[in-house]
């Protein structure tokens, strides 16, 4: 990323700043928003997937850690606080995606990647319409939600990609107020292995550019972070509007894609 035109460059900044802001403001699309936007750019995947990757782990890590720094935090009736993450439902659904997701970023299975692709913003985009109905989904099947967690492990493991599949199950089990902080965890544990596989195979993580590429998605984060308090404060149904339409975008810009490609 050393050769690049200046516009190029202004460009990647304000990716970075949009990725920021939706990944704070939603916790969820700091990559599949941004990446098809980078590739626009800049066709290599590899040169900005190490650059979301330590993003997520700054900000995710950061957020959750303001959001729980204190180990005695009480309400103005001096009773103690919950944190801000689900820990025991994390566990349980990293349980059922770990495999699935050491497996895609070991590439020890190799399906074909548009067809997966296709199916999956398929599904997402279902779910995403009926939260903008105001009818969000519900498998009522414990066996589908499993499906939906490993392919979006898998999913996650070969490009950082998977959060979708993981949200539209996920926002059906948990409150919104610690929705966001729990999937920040989860996908910081889910980067973490990423990372590790970058490091192994000797990926370039384009430390140079963190820089001026960090400060960008600082800006959308601080953005982002006013965003996610107004959503919190709005009516439910509003949040899950919001919630489908974004999930909408993502399906779309994905199905064009594969469609084209």
């Amino acid at each position: 990323m050393s050769d690049l035109a200046l516009y190029q460059y202004c460009l990647i900044g304000l990716i970075f700043v949009w990725s920021g802001f939706v990944r704070s403001g939603l916790g969820f699309g700091g990559a599949v928003l941004s990446l098809p936007f980078l590739l626009l750019v800049l066709d290599e995947p590899l040169v900005f997937l190490p650059v979301i990757a330590v993003h997520l782990l700054v900000f995710s890590s950061l957020t959750i850690w303001m959001n729980n720094r204190s180990s005695s935090r009480t309400d103005d009736q001096g009773r103690a606080l919950a944190g801000t993450v689900e820990w025991n439902y994390l566990w349980r659904i990293l349980a059922i995606m770990i495999v699935p997701k050491l497996i895609g970023v070991f590439g020890l299975i190799t399906l074909p990647s548009d067809i997966m692709s296709l199916i999956i913003f398929v599904i997402v985009a279902v779910y995403s319409v009926s939260y903008i109905m105001n009818r969000p989904f519900r498998s009522n099947s414990r066996a589908i939600d499993v499906v939906f967690l490993m392919l979006g492990g898998y999913i996650s493991g070969t490009s950082l990609i998977g959060a979708p599949l993981i949200i539209a199950v996920v926002a059906q089990h948990l409150p919104r107020e610690k929705l966001r902080d729990t999937l920040f965890a989860l996908w910081f544990i889910l980067v973490m292995i990423k990372m590790a596989a970058f490091l192994w195979l000797d990926i370039d993580l384009q430390l140079i550019h963190h820089l001026w590429l960090l400060p960008c998605a600082a800006i959308g984060h601080v953005l982002g972070l006013r965003a996610h308090d107004r959503i919190l404060r709005a009516e439910t149904p509003v949040f899950f509007r919001v919630l489908g339409s974004v999930l909408l975008i993502v399906s779309s810009i994905g199905m064009l894609q594969v469609i084209f490609s």
